[in-house]
């Protein structure tokens, strides 16, 4: 009784492959990214970034760069939008995308990224000039990006 329940179920639905599914949940978060990046508050640098984030649950996050006159307290895109997710009461990610011209995550993102992501999560950079209309995309593993990590098990926490 229950096979015939889910194959009824199926029937009506469009079988999306696996391939195409990563492609359209790319495609959203690089979208989701570069609408953050128009948030950007970035008066000193004038570099603006976004981000966005795609949690464990699915649900879609994110973020821009925010500066301050006293520069050290800035906050950049990608750890504004994990810090929103977190807020939301996520705890893992599943990918990150980081959309600006020569999009890269610094040393305290990178650690940050690690500390949530999931092992295979994935990074997207998304070098973005739209003036130019150019788009370079690059994919990573979140496990390639910071050697030597700080580790909090290894340090007893």
């Amino acid at each position: 009784m229950k096979k015939q329940k889910s194959a009824k179920r199926r029937k009506g639905k469009k079988k999306v492959s696996r391939k195409n599914w990563v492609r359209v949940v790319r495609k959203r978060l690089i979208e989701s990214a570069k609408k953050a990046q128009k948030h950007s508050y970035c008066p000193y640098s004038r570099y603006p970034v976004g981000a966005a984030v795609i949690a464990e649950s699915g649900r879609l996050y994110t973020g821009c760069n925010v500066e301050n006159a006293s520069f050290g307290l800035a906050c950049c895109a990608e750890r504004t939008a994990i810090f929103n997710a977190v807020s939301h009461g996520e705890k893992k990610i599943r990918a990150i995308a980081i959309v600006a011209k020569s999009a890269k995550p610094c040393g305290a993102c990178r650690q940050v990224i690690l500390e949530f992501a999931l092992k295979d999560a994935e990074l997207i950079y998304v070098d973005w000039q739209p003036l130019e209309k150019k788009e370079k995309v690059t994919y990573t593993k979140a496990s390639k990006i910071l050697p030597k990590p700080f580790n909090p098990s290894e340090a007893g926490l």
